[in-house]
């Protein structure tokens, strides 16, 4: 499916985690997946993957038996293998019978269906696949860390373990050990057998060999070779079972760095022994080279280092695995490193063939250069930056990797826009900086950090500060970064030391914002670098105008954060392209937005967008990265978190194809600089594929079962990994990570990341043993000494055998009351003595009290003496004390040994001992103000930690209020989601006006509004008095009642532009639906948009009128009685209604021009053939409410320009019959309405002269088809059968509409409208030759275009049949060919057929002649192109049609038609179509 692409990195630390088969197929484990490359000598390709596993692959082999190449085994840590077939992809056979880890696995060389593995415990599990049978084995009770099967003997199995030691076992003997071969000191990395059995001569030393002349060997079992963590390659002869040769390390010194002391704990030893070389051997070494070492030769001739004529060609870091095969007729070695890369070697030159990149985290960010064509960056997760050189001929993976000073997951690129090799990058831990990639010094960081991951970057013209200073002080670029904490910063790039500036500053002060701004997620300048789009977490996007950031308009219609967004590119030959704008957020759907009215005529007042231009469906989760294609208008790929990437015609709103390579998450996307058929995405799979559109499968993306599916295939990893976390520290509070860039969004890492990240970190590998003991220096006295040669027991061995009776105690229960734990047990053990024992200490304290300063050969209290100190002095109590506390620390009764020391006055001894066990009491807390209050405040401070870790807040805030910290009390809850009581208890004890307890409303408002909880957010905003957020983020769900609610409340709380602007939405929701008196109630409570009020006003009169005809065939859900049809005229029943139901005064000219400053402000944008035909009657309305107050202010040069846009609106979509009605409301005197507006218009007006030309046309252009039907229908029907429209607008006879045909009419008026037909001056208005030059000049231009287009397609895909020539929308021409009952009507003349293109045409051909017609016609009158005019060339051939069959148009008529049809309509369609209708 995929053209190129890197591959997650192979899994570290693995003895064998890669093989190579016969074929030349690379298999390779990353993470819990198996990849598959094809090898050769020139490069290397991905061909898929293996996935089942549920946990890391720790061990891959293939199979290298004849016929069998194509069959593998893997082991994971999930203790499992499995059998695959790497044709299939699928598992042929599994077995779980390790229950600990699985370290290493091997296939038989010999025995074909045999696959040996073993594990952490020592286990070793013999497998034959074909008979579905396991043996398990336990030679030696030590860690395996890898084995290897010999190719000269089925049974025998080489072990190497933890320990250094090696055993060489046989499995037909229940895994008896043949030999155990000692030698190495450290763990064994790897074991390699000799390919040939015998076992030939090789060079040794004396000790070697010494009990063999000349250090020839016996022929035996065959040689094998093992690696060690202790610097060795050692040489085993297994036919005697001792080892015959030692090789060490050579220190290779790389240039300019000298050998690094530690370089042993990064050590990692593979060995490997290829396939008919019984005399060589390949290592690993200390930096990532490879050494080959000849067993024949001695000194330095023994090792040849590969790669060594040329810097470069060699890894940097430690190599885990080797395997070869002969691909060809050339040797290769497949090496894989801690440095993410896979070498391919030739094992006859020692040369590097090829590298191909693997990547070790998500790959979160894409960006091709501006400059560097086909230079493409990755941002990954393994802290690392690649440029991949996209268009090397002679390296198709030519990359270059940057990691100094980036130390963290990189999550945003952005190359300079002219500037070559600048490359801007951010990082998850909120770092912004520059890499100049043609340079080795270390990147420029910003000294501004995020506070969370850096979102996005974006280079574009300095705003102030930066703005301000002169053309040599400021640079011609600013960085902007977007971070997860809702900020964007501003950068210098020529001063990146300097402090960032935050444009929410410049935000407020340009557009006198006071209340809190969204926090910003996405950024993106307009290429033209005029306009700055924001996304915000609440789901709006902000447009302003650069450099003073002035809003020019919001966008409402995400309900979700916005992951991303892109400005379509500026070289599209359409203008009207250039500002459309791409939205993506956390909802599946993708939004186009056409803001070229904001942005290229700004209004003093922001505008508010709530309906998108195009929208997207069809992914099934949140939108993380679109990217527009350069070569293409308007096409745009899209990828998202279900898992594939989708190509879209944004214009058709159709998808175009669908990829679905990856196995994770999508997160990012670039569309090919060169080729317009290639695209790359990156995901969490760790993987960045390059695909062709043209080569999908798929045309949408899958629906959402498929994702069910994908997690519960994953649900048993996920229950995995909480074990995991579970068998932690218990008590610990965890919590599950979002998405990438998450919220911490857009991005934010998955557990798989992490664990693989974890290993990234981990380089070193140390296996220590921690030995903990006891050790007491003991005085002993004579008489001690004496009773121990007279074999009584002596003090220690008492202890000694209280300590196992201790041990041997039981949590038995039983029905007598258990005596309490003595307090002095050591004590209270030596009265249980023999009586003898007993009255000789007696005669000791006797001699003690009446020594009176003679010596005495003991010391009460202590040793054998310690019953004796509970009898003497202070002193001698202390150290009975002292000895009794150390039995109890020993014994973990850390309780007895606070008592001892209270009861000895050591009060602060007695407290620090709880504090460092972690056992303060309620009860030690009380008895601590006795030793002072510095001592009570430290005590409760520990004792809070030690119920933090206990997990019981609430207990440690109360604990923290007792010394009067109710700040850090507050902290406290609010740290651990206890926002409740955290502001009850802020409430209770700070003041009102205290900031803390403001943060505590609004930090617990976001928790809410992200859960989303929207009403109880509210609440918190309107207590910390912010009623603006209050109203936002109830209005967030979106729905009537919520948009209701909010608007009152903005209202209330004295917001009145966002109460207008939920109002409005509300309305808006609420006419969708058609409750026109809820419409109007929710607007009622606005005083100021008494304008919107009146357009819905219109629209509901509009609504009720076109029902009756049919044009409208849905019911209202209510409506009020004005509405009603009536016989009256439309425009005039409009002001009536107006002044009787809303008050509006005509003779106030001062309201009558605020209204019409009111209805000029609401956005009218132009129909298009999508359009719901609900929103196109409420731009009709507008149009009629402008004109309407037009005419109130007697300016009728725009009441005849709105009336003919209110007209035109329907032929421009194509709904005939919704512009014939609108001519019969409008106009209800046809003709003589429109010549009663001429004779209003000023003298000399010539733009509203030709308005109504125009206007007059298109009543001209319905009465015409009228007639035609009137006569058709009652002459010949067949004839109306026989007409194929060619363009785009439907005619009542299409539609099924029989409103023609209607017997109500009086036969008066159609003898009157007739007569109109018939008459010389109805024919003058259609028949207009300018305008005739003008759609013929548009009908050759878009004709050449299409041949153009064709012409490229034909190019770029040679290999498959031309399509089919679309058509462009809103064209007005003439072809008669296909029969007129289909869905086109009168205006669907022109675009059904094109003749072929000739294959002799050149492109510059084309071109030129595109040129010559655009000037022609730029030189045509700008009223002609500017205002809508039914097409002539359609009326001529009606025309016709009509003379030739009903015979009623006068001669000179007819001439005139075929005059202007016959220097006009030469295109082919429309030649063919007239020669059908007319001959």
């Amino acid at each position: 499916m995929h053209e190129r692409a890197l591959p997650a990195s192979p899994n570290w630390y693995c003895s064998r985690c890669s093989d190579v088969n016969r074929r030349g197929v690379l298999g390779f484990g990353a993470k819990n997946t198996v990849y598959l490359v094809k090898v050769s000598a020139a490069s290397a390709a991905v061909l898929g993957e293996l996935s089942g596993h549920t946990e890391r692959v720790s061990g891959f082999a293939f199979c290298q038996h004849d016929g069998q190449e194509n069959v593998c085994a893997t082991s994971s840590d999930d203790k499992s293998v499995k059998i695959w077939d790497i044709e299939q992809k699928a598992v042929l056979a599994e077995h779980s019978a390790h229950q600990s880890t699985i370290t290493s696995i091997h296939w038989s060389p010999v025995e074909k269906g045999l696959v040996v593995s073993g594990d952490e415990k020592g286990i070793v599990v013999c497998f034959w696949h074909g008979r579905n049978d396991t043996h398990s084995f336990f030679p030696e009770p030590r860690t395996i860390f890898c084995l290897a099967c010999s190719p000269h003997n089925e049974n025998h199995v080489a072990v190497g373990y933890k320990d250094g030691m090696i055993a060489l076992i046989d499995i037909s003997k229940k895994g008896e050990v043949i030999h155990r071969l000692r030698g190495h000191d450290e763990e064994i990395h790897a074991l390699a057998w000799c390919p040939e059995p015998k076992e030939e001569d090789l060079y040794g030393r004396p000790e070697d060999n010494t009990d063999a002349s000349n250090g020839l060997a016996e022929v035996g079992g065959g040689y094998l070779a093992s690696g060690s963590r202790d610097q060795t390659v050692r040489i085993w002869s297994t036919a005697r079972g001792k080892g015959v040769m030692t090789l060490k390390l050579p220190f290779l010194k790389r240039r300019g760095a000298g050998v690094d002391p530690g370089v042993k704990e990064r050590l990692w030893l593979t060995v490997h022994w290829p396939k008919g070389r019984p005399s060589q051997i390949v290592s690993s070494c200390f930096g990532g080279e490879l050494v080959m070492w000849d067993l024949t030769k001695s000194g330095k001739q023994k090792w040849t280092l590969l790669g060594s004529s040329a810097d470069g060609q060699n890894h940097s870091r430690i190599v885990f695995n080797m395997s070869s095969a002969c691909v060809g007729d050339r040797e290769l070695l497949i090496s894989t490193s801690m440095d993410r890369e896979i070498k391919c070697w030739d094992l006859d030159t020692l040369e590097c063939c090829w590298t191909l990149p693997t990547l070790g985290g998500f790959v979160y960010s894409l960006s091709f250069s501006p400059v560097g064509t086909g230079c493409l960056a990755l941002g990954v997760g393994d802290n690392m930056i690649r440029v991949w050189n996209t268009l090397s001929i002679h390296n198709p993976y030519d990359t270059k990797t940057y990691w100094q000073s980036i130390k963290s997951k990189v999550t945003a690129l952005a190359w300079h826009p002219v500037k070559e090799g600048s490359l801007a990058f951010g990082t998850d831990d909120g770092k912004v900086g520059i890499y100049e990639a043609y340079s080795n010094k270390p990147p420029q960081t910003s000294s501004t950090y995020h506070r969370r991951t850096v979102y996005s970057l974006d280079w574009g013209p300095p705003i102030p500060p930066l703005s301000f200073g002169g053309s040599g002080d400021k640079p011609s670029y600013s960085l902007y970064s977007c971070g997860g904490e809702g900020v964007i910063f501003q950068h210098d790039p020529w001063k990146l030391s300097a402090e960032a500036s935050n444009i929410d500053k410049l935000i407020r002060d340009t557009n006198d914002i006071k209340h809190k701004l969204s926090p910003h997620t996405d950024l993106s300048w307009k290429p033209d670098g005029k306009v700055l789009a924001v996304g915000n977490e609440d789901g709006s996007i902000e447009v302003y105008g650069a450099p003073s950031l002035k809003l020019l308009c919001t966008v409402q219609q995400h309900h979700k954060i916005i992951n991303t967004l892109r400005w379509h590119h500026q070289h599209s030959d359409q203008p009207e392209l250039h500002c459309l704008l791409a939205s993506g957020s956390s909802s599946a759907v993708v939004y186009i937005h056409d803001l070229r009215s904001a942005v290229e005529n700004p209004s003093e007042s922001p505008v508010l967008v709530t309906e998108g231009f195009r929208s997207l469906s069809g992914h099934t989760n949140k939108i993380t990265g679109l990217a527009w294609s350069p070569h293409h208008d308007a096409r745009l790929v899209t990828v998202c978190y279900d898992g594939t990437a989708q190509v879209w015609d944004v214009l058709k709103e159709e998808p175009v194809c669908n990829y679905r390579g990856h196995s994770g998450r999508l997160l990012c996307v670039q569309w090919s600089p060169v080729d317009p058929d290639l695209v790359w995405t990156g995901g969490d799979d760790f993987t960045v594929q390059e695909w062709a559109v043209s080569k999908q499968e798929h045309a949408r993306p899958p629906k959402s079962k498929r994702r069910v599916e994908l997690e519960k295939k994953k649900a048993p990893q996920k229950k995995t990994k909480k074990k995991k976390k579970a068998a932690g520290k218990g008590g610990l509070k965890t919590e599950e990570n979002e998405s990438p860039m998450g919220e911490e969004e857009k991005g934010g890492s998955g557990a798989d990341e992490a664990q693989s990240e974890d290993e990234g970190e981990d380089e070193e590998r140390e296996s220590t043993t921690v030995s903990t003991g006891l050790s007491k220096d003991t005085s002993m006295d004579r008489c001690t000494a004496e009773k121990m040669q007279n074999g009584g027991k002596s003090f220690l061995a008492m202890k000694k055998e209280l300590k196992e009776e201790r041990k041997k105690e039981k949590p038995e229960l039983s029905l007598k009351k258990r005596k309490p734990r003595s307090m002095l047990p050591l004590s209270t053990s030596m009265d249980h003595r023999p009586k003898e024992e007993l009255q000789q200490d007696c005669l000791t304290l006797a001699a003690v009290r009446h020594a009176h300063g003679g010596s005495v050969n003991c010391v009460p209290g202590s040793g054998e003496h310690i019953q004796l100190g509970l009898f003497t002095d202070r002193e001698a109590l202390c150290r009975m004390f002292q000895e009794e506390e150390a039995s109890h620390v020993e014994a973990g009764h850390y309780d007895s040994v606070m008592y001892l020391r209270l009861w000895k006055g050591d009060l602060i001894g007695a407290l620090h001992m709880a504090t460092e066990k972690g056992e303060l009491t309620d009860h030690l807390l009380s008895l601590a103000p006795m030793a002072g209050y510095q001592v009570w405040a430290r005590t409760v401070e520990a004792y809070v930690k030690q119920l933090c870790l206990q997990e019981q807040f609430l207990k440690a805030a109360s604990h923290l209020v007792s010394v009067h910290k109710i700040y850090e009390a507050i902290s406290l809850l609010k740290a651990h989601q206890f926002y409740r009581e955290a502001i009850a208890l802020a409430k209770g004890r700070l003041q009102p006006d205290d900031p803390a307890l403001k943060d505590l409303y609004m930090s617990w408002a976001a928790v809410l509004e992200k859960d989303g909880h929207y009403t109880t957010a509210a609440k918190c905003y309107l207590a910390a008095d912010c009623s603006f957020d209050a109203a936002k983020v109830i209005a967030k769900k979106g729905d009537v009642m919520s948009l209701k609610t909010a608007a009152n409340l903005a209202k209330l709380a004295g917001e009145s532009d966002l109460s207008h602007s939920l109002s409005l939405r509300c309305a808006k929701e609420l006419m969708l639906s058609q409750d026109w008196l809820a419409v109007q109630d929710i607007l009622r409570t606005q005083d100021t948009l008494l304008g919107h009020r009146l357009v819905f006003c219109v629209s509901e009169l509009l609504t009720q009128r076109l029902s009756v005809p049919g044009v409208v065939s849905w019911s209202s859900a209510s409506s009020h009685a004005w509405s009603k049809p009536t016989e009256e005229d439309f425009l005039p029943a409009v002001q009536r209604v107006w002044q009787s139901e809303f008050g509006l005064a005509t003779a106030d000219l001062d309201q009558i021009k605020a209204l019409h400053q009111q209805l000029r402000a609401i956005e009218n944008p132009p129909a298009t053939a999508s359009m719901p035909i609900k929103q196109l009657l409420s731009h009709v309305a507008l149009d009629m409410a402008l004109s309407v107050v037009s005419q109130l202010l007697s300016d009728w040069g725009s009441a005849v320009e709105e009336l003919l846009r209110a007209v035109t609106r329907g032929f421009e979509v194509g709904h005939f019959s919704l512009m014939a009605e609108m001519c019969q409301l409008l106009l209800p005197q046809g003709l003589d309405s429109v010549a009663l507006c001429k004779q209003r218009l000023l003298q000399g007006d010539e733009r509203s002269l030709f308005v109504s030309q125009s206007l007059e046309a298109f009543v001209c252009y319905q009465l015409l088809y009228k007639d035609w039907w009137k006569h058709g229908c009652t002459s010949a029907t067949t004839a109306a059968n026989s007409i194929k429209h060619i363009n785009a607008h439907q005619t009542p006879v299409e539609n099924g509409d029989t409103n023609h045909e209607r017997e109500t009419r009086s036969q008066s008026e159609a003898q009157a409208a007739e007569a109109i037909v018939r008459s010389e001056g109805f024919w003058k208005v259609l028949l207009s030759e300018p305008h005739a030059n003008l759609q013929a000049t548009q009908r050759v231009i878009k004709d050449i275009q299409s041949r153009v287009a064709s012409l490229v397609q034909q190019h770029s895909r040679p290999q498959e049949p031309q399509p089919s020539l679309g058509t462009q929308p809103q064209t007005h021409s003439t072809d008669l060919d296909e029969e007129p009952n289909s869905s086109e009507g009168p205006g669907d003349l022109h675009n059904k057929q094109r003749s072929s293109v000739a294959d002799s045409e050149s492109f510059p051909a084309l071109v030129a002649q595109v040129t010559e017609h655009q000037k022609k016609l730029a030189a045509l009158p700008d009223h002609l192109k500017k205002y809508s005019f039914p097409d002539v060339a359609e009326c001529c051939i009606v025309l016709l049609y009509m003379d030739k069959h009903f015979g009623l148009i006068p001669h000179h008529l007819c001439e005139k038609a075929t005059s202007l049809l016959l220097k006009y309509g030469t295109t082919g369609s429309l030649h063919k179509a007239w020669q059908r209708f007319t001959l």
